[in-house]
């Protein structure tokens, strides 16, 4: 059994057609990243779902913000916690927002 842990992460599989489904979005998953010198491997403990999103979704007319592509994930507000940190800023365990 593989004990390598993994990430999850959600993007956007299709521009929605009216209100968005499940269909619209699917789970990708891949090994967990190592940090880099200068660089903190974060844990997403919250993420701000904000209405604002659904225009990032939607592929007609110009937006105030750029459209999110096919296979990519939203942006949004988070708190986490560093898992893995190689910056000098940042401790194992902390809480960042």
């Amino acid at each position: 059994m593989d004990a390598s842990p993994i990430n999850r992460r959600i993007v956007l599989a299709a521009h929605p057609r009216g209100l968005p489904s499940s269909q619209d979005f699917r789970m990708e998953i891949s090994t967990v990243p190592v940090p880099d010198v200068g660089q903190v491997l974060l844990r997403t403990l919250y993420l701000s779902l904000d209405p604002y999103m659904r225009n990032l979704m939607e592929p007609v007319g110009p937006g105030y913000a750029p459209l999110v592509p096919l296979g990519h994930t939203l942006v949004g507000g988070t708190v986490s916690q560093v898992v893995a940190s190689r910056h000098p800023g940042f401790e194992d365990g902390e809480v960042v927002d």
